[in-house]
């Protein structure tokens, strides 16, 4: 006695025309289907860990486990005799619907996704968007948490966010800022920039490289204006820009170097010349 093996596969298993090939294949199918949807969650986990809180990453994980999950048992359905059709009919209806009400919804959680890989922005960056300035607390799947720098928390949804020109501070690892310093005419302009560079270069943020500049911009009308360029660190940017100012204006008085205060010259008909400065003195 010889065993059929097409014999067996075309034995019906008792509910309507499937037989055993077609159970064989839906099975198949299934068990292929979580495998992928196991490997491929597990590598969307890998890519997001430092980019994603966990909560918010084992979602994503998830939802994407069981969406080829679905996909695969929807290829399968024919092995076992079922008529899509109308299924399929239900479902662009109801996704129709569903579509209509939640389009903004949909909308963020793409723009989420984009943000994610494309990585604008990440936890701790100090950012402007929409008008919005502050620290990024959070990025969720539909929205991102900003703290302004008074300390409020504002939830921006990730429709905005992408679509919006985003300014991120600190994605340079340095970043500039520059100071106008007025000295009075009768003063040394080339040791104001002396001092002005000792100062600066002292400071323990204030980078060399790319290297600090202090130059004469401009003659104003009471003063020589200097302009100093200099770089710092982009997450302490702010500390090194508020202390050095005050620390070049100590170097330049201590030096007989001053900041003048606006003056007038006053000509009378008669010609008599009288000068007086803004505090009220006259000379």
């Amino acid at each position: 006695m010889t065993f059929d093996v097409t014999q067996v596969l075309e034995t019906p298993i008792g509910v309507g025309d499937i037989t055993v090939e077609n159970l064989l294949y839906f099975v198949v199918i299934l068990v292929v289907g979580v495998v992928v949807a196991r490997i491929v969650s597990t590598n969307v986990r890998r890519a997001l860990t430092e980019r994603l809180p966990k909560n918010e990453r084992e979602l994503l994980a998830k939802l994407v486990y069981y969406g080829i999950i679905l996909w695969a048992f929807v290829i399968a359905l024919p092995q076992l005799k079922f008529d899509l059709s109308g299924l399929l009919v239900a479902g662009g209806v109801a996704g129709l619907v569903i579509g209509f009400a939640s389009q903004s919804v949909v909308s963020n959680l793409v723009s989420g996704l984009f943000l994610m890989f494309e990585h604008p922005i990440k936890i701790g960056d100090n950012i402007n968007v929409a008008d919005i300035s502050g620290s990024v607390e959070d990025i969720h799947v539909l929205s991102t948490v900003v703290k302004t720098y008074d300390g409020v928390y504002v939830r921006i949804p990730n429709e905005t966010v992408f679509t919006s020109n985003i300014t991120n501070y600190v994605h340079n690892a340095a970043r500039r800022f520059e100071y106008q310093i007025g000295i009075r005419y009768e003063d040394d302009a080339d040791a104001a920039i002396r001092i002005a560079k000792e100062v600066i270069a002292t400071h323990p943020f204030a980078l060399k490289s790319p290297a600090p500049s202090v130059f004469v911009d401009n003659l104003g009308d009471n003063s020589v204006n200097l302009t100093a360029y200099i770089w710092a660190p982009a997450r302490n940017w702010w500390d090194v820009r508020t202390d050095l100012l005050w620390k070049i204006k100590q170097a330049l008085e201590e030096n007989g170097i001053e900041i003048p205060f606006p003056q007038r010259t006053v000509w009378f008909a008669d010609g008599l010349e009288v000068k007086g400065r803004s505090a009220g003195k006259k000379e």
